[in-house]
Protein backbone atom coordinates (compact mmCIF):
# COMPACT_ATOMS: atom_id res chain seq x y z
CA UNK A 1 0.00 0.00 0.00
CA UNK A 2 2.74 2.45 1.27
CA UNK A 3 4.64 1.76 -2.49
CA UNK A 4 0.91 2.52 -4.69
CA UNK A 5 1.01 5.71 -2.59
CA UNK A 6 4.46 7.35 -3.24
CA UNK A 7 4.92 8.90 -6.39
CA UNK A 8 7.59 7.76 -9.16
CA UNK A 9 10.38 9.97 -9.59
CA UNK A 10 11.92 7.76 -12.52
CA UNK A 11 9.85 9.62 -14.97
CA UNK A 12 11.00 11.70 -18.17
CA UNK A 13 10.22 15.10 -18.47
CA UNK A 14 8.12 15.89 -21.35
CA UNK A 15 9.56 17.26 -24.78
CA UNK A 16 10.10 20.91 -24.79
CA UNK A 17 7.37 22.45 -27.30
CA UNK A 18 5.37 19.61 -27.02
CA UNK A 19 1.99 19.18 -24.36
CA UNK A 20 2.09 15.46 -23.35
CA UNK A 21 -1.17 14.90 -21.01
CA UNK A 22 -0.05 13.56 -17.06
CA UNK A 23 -1.95 10.16 -17.67
CA UNK A 24 -3.25 10.01 -14.09
CA UNK A 25 -5.27 13.39 -14.22
CA UNK A 26 -8.64 12.40 -16.09
CA UNK A 27 -9.56 13.62 -19.28
CA UNK A 28 -11.35 16.60 -19.31
CA UNK A 29 -13.01 16.61 -22.90
CA UNK A 30 -16.27 17.44 -23.12
CA UNK A 31 -16.75 19.20 -20.09
CA UNK A 32 -16.06 23.07 -18.10
CA UNK A 33 -13.78 23.99 -16.50
CA UNK A 34 -13.74 25.49 -12.94
CA UNK A 35 -13.91 28.97 -13.96
CA UNK A 36 -16.34 28.10 -17.28
CA UNK A 37 -19.45 26.59 -15.50
CA UNK A 38 -22.68 27.87 -16.20
CA UNK A 39 -23.76 29.58 -12.91
CA UNK A 40 -27.52 28.51 -13.72
CA UNK A 41 -26.65 25.03 -13.74
CA UNK A 42 -25.85 23.27 -10.70
CA UNK A 43 -22.44 21.37 -9.92
CA UNK A 44 -23.12 17.65 -9.29
CA UNK A 45 -20.08 16.07 -6.95
CA UNK A 46 -19.48 12.66 -7.32
CA UNK A 47 -20.05 10.96 -4.10
CA UNK A 48 -17.10 9.24 -2.35
CA UNK A 49 -17.24 5.70 -1.54
CA UNK A 50 -15.88 6.20 1.85
CA UNK A 51 -19.55 8.33 2.52
CA UNK A 52 -22.54 6.19 2.85
CA UNK A 53 -25.66 6.50 0.99
CA UNK A 54 -28.56 7.88 2.87
CA UNK A 55 -31.15 4.94 4.34
CA UNK A 56 -33.82 4.41 2.64
CA UNK A 57 -37.08 5.94 4.52
CA UNK A 58 -38.59 3.17 6.63
CA UNK A 59 -42.50 2.11 7.14
CA UNK A 60 -44.10 5.69 8.25
CA UNK A 61 -41.19 7.58 8.28
CA UNK A 62 -42.41 9.72 5.09
CA UNK A 63 -45.55 10.45 7.77
CA UNK A 64 -43.59 11.00 10.58
CA UNK A 65 -41.66 13.63 9.26
CA UNK A 66 -44.65 15.34 8.39
CA UNK A 67 -46.68 17.75 10.82
CA UNK A 68 -47.95 15.16 13.12
CA UNK A 69 -48.37 14.23 16.78
CA UNK A 70 -47.08 11.54 18.78
CA UNK A 71 -48.65 10.30 22.08
CA UNK A 72 -46.33 8.01 24.23
CA UNK A 73 -46.02 6.56 27.52
CA UNK A 74 -48.28 3.80 28.74
CA UNK A 75 -50.61 5.99 30.77
CA UNK A 76 -51.70 8.52 27.70
CA UNK A 77 -52.13 6.22 25.28
CA UNK A 78 -54.02 4.30 26.84
CA UNK A 79 -56.30 7.24 28.05
CA UNK A 80 -56.78 7.83 24.35
CA UNK A 81 -57.66 4.53 23.75
CA UNK A 82 -60.09 4.33 26.36
CA UNK A 83 -61.31 7.24 25.50
CA UNK A 84 -62.28 5.92 21.94
CA UNK A 85 -60.10 8.71 20.19
CA UNK A 86 -58.94 8.64 16.64
CA UNK A 87 -55.13 7.10 16.32
CA UNK A 88 -54.00 6.57 13.29
CA UNK A 89 -50.93 4.37 14.08
CA UNK A 90 -49.91 2.27 17.27
CA UNK A 91 -46.10 1.24 17.74
CA UNK A 92 -46.06 -1.04 20.67
CA UNK A 93 -43.71 -4.28 22.26
CA UNK A 94 -45.42 -7.84 22.18
CA UNK A 95 -45.18 -8.63 25.36
CA UNK A 96 -47.14 -4.96 26.08
CA UNK A 97 -49.77 -5.69 23.17
CA UNK A 98 -51.10 -8.75 25.04
CA UNK A 99 -51.31 -6.73 28.62
CA UNK A 100 -54.96 -6.95 29.66
CA UNK A 101 -54.75 -3.42 29.45
CA UNK A 102 -53.95 -3.18 26.20
CA UNK A 103 -55.34 -6.12 24.43
CA UNK A 104 -59.57 -5.54 24.27
CA UNK A 105 -58.97 -1.80 23.46
CA UNK A 106 -56.11 -2.17 20.90
CA UNK A 107 -58.59 -4.84 19.02
CA UNK A 108 -61.25 -2.11 18.83
CA UNK A 109 -58.77 0.86 17.96
CA UNK A 110 -57.67 -1.66 15.10
CA UNK A 111 -61.75 -2.42 14.19
CA UNK A 112 -61.69 1.26 13.86
CA UNK A 113 -59.05 1.45 11.42
CA UNK A 114 -56.34 1.53 13.34
CA UNK A 115 -52.57 0.17 12.26
CA UNK A 116 -51.23 -1.80 14.95
CA UNK A 117 -47.42 -2.62 14.60
CA UNK A 118 -45.50 -4.84 16.76
CA UNK A 119 -41.94 -3.31 17.27
CA UNK A 120 -39.40 -3.74 19.10
CA UNK A 121 -37.64 -0.96 21.77
CA UNK A 122 -35.37 0.68 19.12
CA UNK A 123 -37.63 1.03 16.99
CA UNK A 124 -39.89 2.61 19.24
CA UNK A 125 -36.77 5.24 20.48
CA UNK A 126 -36.16 5.97 16.76
CA UNK A 127 -39.89 6.87 16.71
CA UNK A 128 -39.66 8.92 19.82
CA UNK A 129 -36.79 10.69 19.09
CA UNK A 130 -35.45 9.08 22.18
CA UNK A 131 -37.97 9.68 24.90
CA UNK A 132 -39.19 7.57 27.66
CA UNK A 133 -41.84 5.51 25.60
CA UNK A 134 -42.88 2.32 28.30
CA UNK A 135 -42.98 0.42 25.41
CA UNK A 136 -45.94 1.98 23.32
CA UNK A 137 -46.47 5.00 21.17
CA UNK A 138 -49.18 6.16 18.63
CA UNK A 139 -49.58 8.83 16.01
CA UNK A 140 -52.72 11.02 16.68
CA UNK A 141 -55.73 12.55 14.70
CA UNK A 142 -54.94 16.88 15.15
CA UNK A 143 -56.66 17.55 18.34
CA UNK A 144 -60.21 18.27 17.65
CA UNK A 145 -60.52 21.99 19.82
CA UNK A 146 -64.63 22.87 20.80
CA UNK A 147 -66.43 25.91 19.75
CA UNK A 148 -66.27 28.85 22.54
CA UNK A 149 -69.94 28.94 22.44
CA UNK A 150 -69.86 25.01 22.83
CA UNK A 151 -67.65 24.80 25.97
CA UNK A 152 -69.50 27.47 27.73
CA UNK A 153 -73.07 25.76 27.38
CA UNK A 154 -70.96 22.43 28.30
CA UNK A 155 -69.45 24.09 31.57
CA UNK A 156 -72.67 25.37 32.43
CA UNK A 157 -74.56 21.89 31.53
CA UNK A 158 -71.38 20.35 33.70
CA UNK A 159 -71.59 22.50 37.38
CA UNK A 160 -73.92 25.09 38.69
CA UNK A 161 -70.91 27.33 39.17
CA UNK A 162 -68.78 26.29 36.42
CA UNK A 163 -64.64 27.21 36.54
CA UNK A 164 -63.11 28.23 32.99
CA UNK A 165 -59.21 28.65 33.02
CA UNK A 166 -58.05 31.00 29.71
CA UNK A 167 -53.92 30.76 29.12
CA UNK A 168 -52.86 33.98 27.51
CA UNK A 169 -50.25 33.76 25.29
CA UNK A 170 -48.37 30.58 27.04
CA UNK A 171 -45.58 29.68 24.58
CA UNK A 172 -44.04 26.32 26.73
CA UNK A 173 -45.39 23.37 25.92
CA UNK A 174 -44.61 21.61 29.22
CA UNK A 175 -46.26 24.33 31.10
CA UNK A 176 -49.75 24.30 29.01
CA UNK A 177 -49.53 20.59 29.71
CA UNK A 178 -48.99 20.99 33.57
CA UNK A 179 -51.86 23.59 33.62
CA UNK A 180 -54.17 21.24 31.69
CA UNK A 181 -53.37 18.29 33.97
CA UNK A 182 -53.89 20.59 37.32
CA UNK A 183 -57.45 21.98 35.59
CA UNK A 184 -59.08 18.51 35.18
CA UNK A 185 -57.57 16.89 38.40
CA UNK A 186 -59.17 19.90 40.31
CA UNK A 187 -62.53 19.97 38.69
CA UNK A 188 -62.14 22.69 35.98
CA UNK A 189 -65.01 22.51 33.22
CA UNK A 190 -62.86 23.86 30.65
CA UNK A 191 -60.04 25.74 28.70
CA UNK A 192 -59.07 28.09 26.10
CA UNK A 193 -56.14 29.13 24.53
CA UNK A 194 -55.42 32.29 21.90
CA UNK A 195 -54.60 31.14 18.06
CA UNK A 196 -51.53 33.39 17.59
CA UNK A 197 -48.48 33.62 19.81
CA UNK A 198 -49.46 30.76 21.70
CA UNK A 199 -48.52 27.37 22.00
CA UNK A 200 -51.21 24.82 20.82
CA UNK A 201 -51.97 21.05 21.94
CA UNK A 202 -48.79 19.17 20.50
CA UNK A 203 -47.26 15.89 21.27
CA UNK A 204 -45.73 17.47 24.23
CA UNK A 205 -48.98 18.76 25.60
CA UNK A 206 -50.60 15.69 25.58
CA UNK A 207 -47.32 13.49 26.99
CA UNK A 208 -47.44 15.76 29.88
CA UNK A 209 -51.52 16.14 30.47
CA UNK A 210 -50.90 12.27 31.02
CA UNK A 211 -54.15 12.09 29.84
CA UNK A 212 -56.08 15.12 31.00
CA UNK A 213 -57.03 16.19 27.66
CA UNK A 214 -59.48 13.11 27.24
CA UNK A 215 -61.79 14.44 29.40
CA UNK A 216 -61.04 18.45 29.63
CA UNK A 217 -62.87 20.26 26.40
CA UNK A 218 -60.52 23.03 24.68
CA UNK A 219 -61.44 25.87 22.71
CA UNK A 220 -59.04 27.59 20.40
CA UNK A 221 -60.48 31.58 19.76
CA UNK A 222 -58.49 34.05 17.24
CA UNK A 223 -59.49 36.89 19.52
CA UNK A 224 -58.96 36.39 23.41
CA UNK A 225 -60.12 39.92 24.33
CA UNK A 226 -63.84 39.04 22.42
CA UNK A 227 -63.62 35.61 23.78
CA UNK A 228 -63.67 36.93 27.59
CA UNK A 229 -66.41 39.88 26.53
CA UNK A 230 -68.34 36.36 25.27
CA UNK A 231 -67.68 35.03 28.72
CA UNK A 232 -68.97 37.88 30.92
CA UNK A 233 -72.24 38.39 29.07
CA UNK A 234 -72.70 34.34 29.62
CA UNK A 235 -72.46 35.40 33.29
CA UNK A 236 -68.73 34.39 34.55
CA UNK A 237 -66.36 36.93 36.61
CA UNK A 238 -63.31 37.51 35.17
CA UNK A 239 -60.23 36.70 37.36
CA UNK A 240 -56.59 37.51 35.99
CA UNK A 241 -53.68 37.08 37.54
CA UNK A 242 -50.72 39.30 38.40
CA UNK A 243 -47.34 39.50 39.59
CA UNK A 244 -47.69 42.26 42.85
CA UNK A 245 -50.72 44.88 41.42
CA UNK A 246 -53.58 42.68 42.44
CA UNK A 247 -55.58 41.69 45.60
CA UNK A 248 -54.44 39.37 47.52
CA UNK A 249 -55.20 35.49 46.42
CA UNK A 250 -56.53 34.15 49.74
CA UNK A 251 -59.01 37.64 50.13
CA UNK A 252 -60.90 37.92 47.18
CA UNK A 253 -64.11 35.90 46.97
CA UNK A 254 -63.94 33.03 44.29
CA UNK A 255 -67.55 31.60 44.31
CA UNK A 256 -69.71 31.54 40.93
CA UNK A 257 -69.13 31.28 37.80
CA UNK A 258 -65.47 32.64 37.48
CA UNK A 259 -62.55 32.52 34.63
CA UNK A 260 -59.10 32.11 35.57
CA UNK A 261 -56.73 34.03 33.46
CA UNK A 262 -53.02 32.96 33.61
CA UNK A 263 -50.41 34.94 32.37
CA UNK A 264 -47.32 33.98 29.54
CA UNK A 265 -44.14 32.81 30.81
CA UNK A 266 -42.28 35.99 30.12
CA UNK A 267 -44.44 39.33 30.39
CA UNK A 268 -47.56 37.98 32.16
CA UNK A 269 -51.11 39.19 30.84
CA UNK A 270 -51.04 41.57 28.35
CA UNK A 271 -52.67 45.39 28.91
CA UNK A 272 -55.70 44.28 26.66
CA UNK A 273 -56.51 41.54 28.88
CA UNK A 274 -55.97 42.92 32.12
CA UNK A 275 -59.01 45.76 31.04
CA UNK A 276 -60.84 42.34 30.04
CA UNK A 277 -60.28 41.47 33.90
CA UNK A 278 -63.28 42.37 36.33
CA UNK A 279 -60.41 41.45 39.24
CA UNK A 280 -56.76 41.13 39.27
CA UNK A 281 -55.53 38.52 41.67
CA UNK A 282 -51.90 38.43 43.09
CA UNK A 283 -50.10 35.45 44.78
CA UNK A 284 -48.16 36.97 48.08
CA UNK A 285 -44.51 35.92 47.83
CA UNK A 286 -41.96 36.67 51.09
CA UNK A 287 -39.04 35.08 49.39
CA UNK A 288 -36.61 37.19 46.63
CA UNK A 289 -37.64 35.25 43.90
CA UNK A 290 -40.10 38.19 42.65
CA UNK A 291 -42.56 35.46 40.49
CA UNK A 292 -44.01 31.91 40.04
CA UNK A 293 -43.36 29.70 36.88
CA UNK A 294 -46.64 29.66 34.82
CA UNK A 295 -48.04 26.43 35.77
CA UNK A 296 -47.13 26.58 39.36
CA UNK A 297 -49.35 30.06 39.84
CA UNK A 298 -52.08 28.43 38.15
CA UNK A 299 -51.79 25.51 40.19
CA UNK A 300 -52.29 27.56 43.22
CA UNK A 301 -54.83 29.84 41.83
CA UNK A 302 -56.59 26.42 41.11
CA UNK A 303 -56.22 25.32 44.27
CA UNK A 304 -57.41 28.41 46.25
CA UNK A 305 -60.75 28.54 44.38
CA UNK A 306 -61.79 24.69 45.39
CA UNK A 307 -60.65 25.52 48.83
CA UNK A 308 -62.81 28.03 49.18
CA UNK A 309 -66.17 26.27 48.00
CA UNK A 310 -64.70 23.27 50.10
CA UNK A 311 -65.07 25.04 53.03
CA UNK A 312 -67.21 22.99 55.39
CA UNK A 313 -69.45 21.13 52.93
CA UNK A 314 -72.45 20.19 53.65
CA UNK A 315 -73.38 16.40 52.68
CA UNK A 316 -76.75 14.99 53.18
CA UNK A 317 -75.02 11.40 54.15
CA UNK A 318 -73.64 13.06 57.24
CA UNK A 319 -76.42 14.72 58.35
CA UNK A 320 -78.60 11.79 58.17
CA UNK A 321 -75.89 9.94 60.11
CA UNK A 322 -76.08 12.64 62.33
CA UNK A 323 -79.73 12.81 63.03
CA UNK A 324 -80.13 8.84 63.40
CA UNK A 325 -77.43 9.15 65.89
CA UNK A 326 -79.03 11.65 68.17
CA UNK A 327 -82.61 9.49 67.85
CA UNK A 328 -80.58 6.32 69.21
Amino acid sequence: MANQDRRSHTSSKPKRGKFQRDPRRPSSKGKFSRDQRSPDKPVLKRRSDSQPSPPEPTESESTLSEDVDLLYGRHPVLAALENQRQLNRVWILPQLRYDHRFHSLLLQAKANGTVIDEVDSRRLSQVTQGANHQGVAAQVAPYSYKELGDLIQTAKSTSQYPVIVVCDGITDPHNLGAIIRTAEALGVQGLVIPQRRAVGVTSTVLKVAAGALETLPIARVVNLSRALEELKTAGFWIYGTCADTGKLLHTVDLSGSIVLVIGSEGSGLSLLTQRCCDVLVSIPLYGKTPSLNASVAAAMTLYETYRQRWVNPLYFDDLSKNSWKKET
